[in-house]
């Protein structure tokens, strides 16, 4: 009888098996894709979360001096932008694209109730205005607001659009357009110093309306996104085997 068995190679493995190996190091490319697409995920939304809280403590110890409602609304926002950072990162540790988009649905709701407490802190102040002091500092802070919103804007647009991330993209033209709305605490230090002092609660209600639209333009945004894998990379726990 002739021994059909394929010659072994070196390492005692088969010829025929060449390319496909099993046990404790099992893997495929797609996992292997997966895990770098994770790994890359969470490094854009640390880097964001970063920069956006550094941004909006900055912005708090500024709002203890001035006490502007349109610098409160901003700050608020900016809080809760940078911790939708956190689901995000989940999503992206646990290598789920179901996740990612749920975590873009947690985005959405944060939007939503920033707009909801700078609506109320604006018509507040509306009701019963309070004289804003150190104007310098209240225009420096919507500087700053709008810097920090256009790095992390930034770093999750380019994060989005090289993990094909509609949840970070969607995260990331939030931050860009929160950017310009910080400018409105800039405008309101402007038209106080003017003497129109309701500018500023009616600036935080301007804010307001632009955070209510980017609420749901990112809803839209994550709704489009069908919650699967771009080409290439998939869920490892979706990944199937086949022999």
């Amino acid at each position: 009888m002739t021994d059909t068995t394929p010659p072994r190679l070196s390492n005692g493995s088969h010829q025929g098996d060449r390319g496909h190996s099993h046990g404790p190091g099992h893997s495929h490319g797609l996992v292997d894709r997966s895990i770098t697409r994770s790994r890359d995920g969470v490094r854009t939304v640390v880097a964001s979360l970063g920069v956006l809280l550094v941004t909006a403590l900055v912005q708090t110890a500024m709002f203890v001096v001035t006490g502007s409602v349109a610098l409160l609304a901003d700050l608020i926002h900016n809080f809760g932008d940078a911790l939708t950072a956190i689901p995000l990162g989940i999503a992206f540790l646990m290598r789920s694209f179901v996740a990612e988009k749920r975590a873009g649905y947690f985005v959405v709701a944060v939007i939503f109730v920033s707009a909801c407490v700078a609506a109320v802190e604006s018509v507040s102040r509306l009701i019963d205005p309070q004289p804003l002091d150190h104007l310098g500092v209240l225009a420096a802070a919507g500087a700053i607001g709008f810097v920090g919103n256009e790095i992390a804007a930034r770093v999750r647009l380019r994060g989005g659009r090289r993990l094909n991330s509609p949840a970070l993209i969607a995260d990331g033209n939030h931050a860009r357009i929160d950017g310009f709305v910080s400018l409105g605490v800039v405008a309101s230090a402007a038209v106080v110093a003017v003497g129109f002092e309701l500018g500023d609660p009616l600036i935080g209600l301007f804010i307001t309306l632009v955070i209510l639209r980017i609420t749901w333009q990112s809803f839209q945004t994550i709704k489009a996104d069908p919650g699967l894998p771009p080409d290439g990379a998939g869920d490892e726990g979706a990944h199937a085997h086949s022999h």
